[in-house]
């Protein structure tokens, strides 16, 4: 644009403010496409973060071919359906992902937490050895156990193998160490009234008896081998992987599976009476059952003593054939 005869002309200073400017966002850019290429800019690198001997970028491919963005967020993106899982590992930790993943069906019980944090590695990778500690150190886990433990959920038992669930924990660790600048905001439930949005104490855990009251609480109520094993099955979140009805869940289901017959991995064959199901709750990965991993099945030898066990036996007895 010229300026016409007689008046000022600002038409230079224009230019030259215009052109600066132009060069200003031009430095802009080519600073933030430099700084782009940094490794990580102190952000948490998936590929940094492993689980077990595996990194965060296997449990991604997991959580993708299992399309759990169908369901869950991650940092508030994917559907609605289930509950953001961006910070659940710092909020529950491991030892609960890991009762949990394997048998989706039921939420994780207290004593479900308890037979994993037997493991050396997943004790040592929450950072507690027991089951208080524990509870006390993730308080999530502590409130998911007294409010919902041992119920139903709406998640169907997905077949995840060891690795997979180890893989998947992985990429939990990954999002809870993201630096998420506060997204997604905290939902407000102050005001509301229904179930799953009253507060709930962490403290409310199961009772703790002395020996001497359980003693006398066994004494005033005696209960029968079969409804003793009933019991303890629930208890122990046995029925998170194995049904009473002839149903596969993660494990197979307990109706008819007394004196039947049993295909092993190696090819043979064994008689499913008390001698073997004692065995596999003790030691589960021993004659691995055909179709089925190693590792999938915890023991509980420290869990439940003799007459325990011989209770659990007489109960699934009573679901057998004979």
């Amino acid at each position: 644009m010229s300026c016409k005869p007689g008046q000022p002309c600002h038409e230079g200073i224009k230019r030259r403010r215009a052109l600066a400017v132009l060069g200003l966002m031009a430095l802009i850019f080519v600073a933030l496409s430099a700084v782009s290429f940094l490794d990580s800019r102190g952000q948490a690198v998936p590929s940094n973060i492993t689980y077990a001997g595996v990194d965060a970028v296997a449990g991604k491919r997991v959580f993708q071919a299992y399309n759990c963005m169908g369901c869950h967020t991650i940092v508030g993106n994917g559907a609605y359906f289930g509950p953001d899982l961006t910070k659940l590992y710092a909020d529950a930790g491991p030892a609960w992902l890991e009762a949990f993943l394997p048998s989706a069906g039921a939420w994780p019980t207290q004593a479900a937490v308890r037979l994993k944090l037997q493991d050396k590695a997943i004790a040592e990778e929450s950072g507690v050895e027991t089951i208080e500690a524990y509870l006390e150190k993730y308080p999530a886990a502590a409130e998911r156990i007294a409010r919902r433990g041992g119920k139903p959920t709406h998640m169907p038992n997905l077949p995840f193998s060891r690795s997979d669930v180890q893989e998947l924990v992985a990429f939990m660790k990954y999002t809870a160490a993201m630096n998420t600048e506060g997204w997604p905001p905290v939902p407000k439930v102050d005001g509301l009234t229904f179930a799953v949005a009253t507060p709930m104490p962490v403290t409310t855990q199961p009772i703790a008896f002395s020996p001497a009251e359980e003693t006398s609480q066994a004494m005033a109520a005696p209960k029968s081998a079969i409804a003793h094993g009933a019991e303890l099955v629930e208890e122990n979140g046995c029925t998170a992987c194995h049904a009473a009805t002839s149903e596969k869940l993660v494990g197979p289901g307990w109706e008819g599976l007394y004196g039947s017959t049993v295909s092993l991995a190696d090819g043979s064959t064994v008689v499913a009476d008390d001698a073997y199901l004692t065995e596999k709750i003790l030691e589960p990965d021993t004659r691995l059952v055909a179709g089925y991993e190693e590792g999938i099945m915890p023991s509980f030898a420290e869990i439940l003593d003799a007459d325990q066990i011989a209770d659990v036996v007489a109960y699934i007895r009573s679901l057998g054939r004979n």
